[in-house]
């Protein structure tokens, strides 16, 4: 656990790219789920931020 917080604080690519693929696999979880209206609604906007995150975490050194 402190690895990943210090290379969180380090913009290492690894641990970025884990919180990235999290953000996109919740928001399509969001998008294809049918209880809650307003994470449906959110649902593209936190797939578009994870997707952004990663692109630019791409970049990133190891």
């Amino acid at each position: 656990m402190n690895a990943f917080l210090n290379g969180l604080l380090r913009c290492r690519r690894a641990p970025w790219e884990a919180v990235a693929s999290i953000l996109i696999a919740l928001g399509v979880f969001m998008l294809m789920q049918p209880f809650a209206l307003v994470a449906f609604t959110y649902s593209f906007a936190v797939t578009l931020v994870g997707t952004m995150t990663f692109i630019i975490v791409s970049h990133f050194p190891e």
